[in-house]
């Protein structure tokens, strides 16, 4: 009942007068009364109501208040219900029958009104006290509970916010040794006061461990390679889990598969420290086999650990797992990644080694012809495929180099136009071979651009040379530079076989090639638009690719950033140099364990009226050039016994030919392979194949000028 609801009392009488008088006496007390005639009736009552009193005659026909008694004393609900006998013929007999049914006092009839009242007002309040305790008693049972449930909650909103903090901090790196050292330093102290990540590395062989202490306040981490530093039951626990992986994998196997689901193998009791109940050690397991141990540990003045702790440390085990398998695979990933543009590089200077005399022996035979067309034809096939796999290598280092960050921009600002005509010289030739028709637009004002003259022109000869293979003989290619609010905008257009929406998004990842006729293919390794968004990227600014389908031609639009103002005007260069004739013959001598490079190399220069001499090792090349005295050298850098390195060096030492013009030629042109080139002494760099034109050019300027104004290490 509410504090607010009235109390009850019963009041059985088989005379309507009696409680009619009940009424009148017992009205002033604000209590609900309740009426009853017969026991029948009273007993309803008593089972649907709480009565603080009952007052119950003795004498009704059927059933008579003391066979009511023993009635309302049966139920349990009322058992202790104090009733009050009223009687008109009291005695002795009758008084201690009633208080064998229970009775708590007699009354005599007729009533005395202040005697009823001041019995009844006894038992309503005892009756609102027992209410009144019974109902701080609830209140406080579910004052209790409602403690217990919060307290719960709290616990399991703290695990759910540490198993949180778990998942974004193991999360967050992708390096094996960060993502062990931020699990333990989470686990220690909030699990234990130890923690342990250990691993055995096969490559090593050695174990790679990080544990975490907790002392006092701090908590320090260390990398360990051996398991004697660590507790010795933590370190016997490996030592046995290492043990029973080894030689029960099979056993397990069959328990292992529904846990592996979850990313951890399900622990064994022994796994689980059921030897201390202060230890768990828990495998860490991957997508195929256990490739780790977890292990923490509380100190004896701690609680053993509970069902819900090892509950937590499963779901902190599992997540565990998965970031430290995520960065077994991205170590792996990058190994894999570092392989192939490894591979890649050595492929494309191995390449270039047999390039270098293929395309010597070109140029030779462009000098000796004969003017039969049987020749020129075979020699022009020989050049024009020499210079496609040139590209081809080229595209290889390229992407080799810009996947490794080995690529450096040599920024300067230039008129968009000087690059434009650049790109446009290097295309012509295949687009004209293709028969297409070429247009370039360039605004009446200069587009200023900050930029690396060499990597920006070869983005649009990479665009043009693009479409001039995608476009059918005979086709439209346009190239449009404009100025568009602060951006430099390139725009490379044809009507050729177009790109599929499907294709469209796809066309700049690596070894992507838009799929075409067998008529139409051009060969290429897919690399070359790749490498166009790499190095407008390092440009700051992007590029982007548009289509209609297919048959609806394509537009690459490159947009970098633009300078407001010119740069101040330089002198114009001299006239090219290659055309000039030598003012005198230079002694040259020309180095490479190639026999067919050097020999082809010393041939063209013989024709240019120079004295040559040739060696194929680093010894005979020191021998030659002290007897020889050279004037010019060119050297192969990856030569046998002595490299073209410390060649250099000794040749810069002896005073025959330390004023020498040395020109390194390597398969490798990134920038560490010119900076030891400078370092060793070179002059220039040149990368195979070796550009002939460029070598005259060299040549003529040390005939021209004091070799202290050649120090310097330049390309191809």
């Amino acid at each position: 009942m509410s504090r607010n609801d009235k109390i009850k009392i019963l009041l059985v009488d088989d005379r309507p007068e009696n409680l009619l008088a009940y009424r009148a006496i017992l009205g002033e007390l604000d209590l609900e009364l309740t009426f009853a005639d017969c026991g029948e009736e009273a007993l309803k009552s008593v089972l649907t109501n709480d009565f603080a009193v009952i007052l119950l005659d003795v004498n009704m026909p059927g059933m008579d208040g003391f066979e009511t008694a023993a009635f309302i004393r049966g139920r349990k609900h009322s058992s202790h219900t104090p009733i009050i006998f009223v009687t008109a013929f009291p005695d002795e007999v009758h008084a201690a029958r009633g208080y064998a049914h229970g009775a708590v006092d007699y009354l005599q009839t007729p009533i005395v009104p202040e005697v009823l009242r001041a019995k009844v007002r006894v038992f309503v309040e005892l009756f609102r006290m027992t209410e009144q305790i019974k109902r701080q008693g609830e209140e406080r049972l579910a004052f209790d509970q409602e403690r217990v449930r919060r307290a719960a909650a709290e616990e399991a909103n703290s695990r759910l916010r540490f198993l949180a903090q778990v998942t974004e901090v193991v999360g967050r790196s992708l390096d094996y040794a960060a993502t062990a050292r931020d699990l333990v330093r989470l686990t220690v102290p909030t699990l234990g006061e130890h923690a342990v990540v250990a691993r055995w590395d096969e490559l090593g062989p050695c174990w790679q461990i990080v544990q975490a202490i907790a002392t006092g306040d701090e908590v320090s981490v260390a990398e360990l390679a051996s398991l004697d530093p660590l507790p010795s039951e933590i370190a016997a626990a490996i030592r046995q889990s290492q043990s029973t992986q080894a030689h029960s994998t099979q056993a397990h196997s069959t328990q292992a598969q529904s846990a592996q689901a979850s990313g951890i193998d399900r622990p064994s009791d022994s796994a689980l420290g059921a030897s201390d109940p202060r230890l768990i050690l828990l495998p860490l397991a991957g997508q195929k086999s256990t490739f780790a141990v977890l292990g923490i540990k509380r100190g004896s003045a701690a609680p053993p650990f509970s069902a819900d702790d090892r509950t937590l440390i499963e779901a902190l085990g599992s997540r565990a797992a998965m970031a430290l398998e995520n960065a077994n695979l991205y170590k792996d990933l990058e190994r894999a990644d570092r392989q192939k543009n490894e591979f890649l590089s050595m492929l494309a200077h191995e390449l270039r080694n047999p390039l270098a005399p293929i395309r010597t022996a070109v140029d030779v035979l462009r000098l000796k012809g004969d003017g039969q067309p049987e020749i020129e034809w075979a020699r022009e096939i020989i050049n024009r495929q020499t210079k496609h796999l040139v590209r081809l290598v080229d595209d290889l280092l390229d992407v080799s180099r810009i996947t490794g960050g080995k690529i450096r921009l040599d920024l300067e600002v230039l008129n968009a136009a000087s690059v434009v005509a650049a790109a446009v010289e290097t295309s012509r030739p295949l687009i004209e071979e293709s028969g297409h028709q070429m247009t370039v637009t360039l605004p009446e004002e200069p587009v200023w651009v900050r930029c690396d003259r060499v990597r920006l022109a070869q983005v649009l000869s990479n665009l043009l040379n693009n479409a001039a293979k995608y476009t059918q003989r005979g086709g439209l290619i346009a190239l449009t530079v404009e100025r568009s609010g602060g951006e430099a905008v390139f725009r490379v257009a044809d009507n050729g076989i177009g790109i599929s929406a499907e294709m469209l998004p796809k066309v700049f990842e690596l070894f992507t090639q838009v799929e075409r006729s067998l008529d139409r293919s051009q060969g290429g390794l897919g690399v070359g638009l790749t490498v166009v968004k790499r190095l407008v990227e390092m440009h700051g600014g992007r590029v982007e690719a548009a289509s209609s389908g297919a048959g609806g031609g394509s537009e690459f639009t490159v947009r970098l950033p633009a300078i407001e103002s010119p740069p101040d005007p330089e002198a114009v260069a001299d006239a090219p140099l290659e055309n000039r004739s030598p003012a005198a013959p230079l002694r040259v001598l020309v180095v490479d364990d190639n026999a067919d490079a050097a020999d082809s190399l010393a041939w063209l220069l013989r024709h240019g009226d120079h004295e040559v001499r040739t060696a194929h090792d680093g010894r005979q090349a020191v021998e030659v050039a002290h007897e020889f005295r050279p004037q010019a050298v060119v050297l192969d850098l990856g030569l046998p016994e002595i490299d073209g390195y410390e060649v250099a060096r000794r040749l810069r030492q002896h005073a025959d030919t330390r004023g020498a013009l040395l020109v390194a030629l390597s398969g490798y042109g990134q920038q560490e392979h010119r900076r030891r080139s400078s370092e060793a002494g070179f002059d220039y760099h040149f990368v195979k194949p070796l550009d002939f034109g460029g070598l005259q050019r060299i040549l003529l300027e040390a005939q021209d000028r004091p070799r202290g104004e050649l120090a310097r290490v330049g390309s191809n």
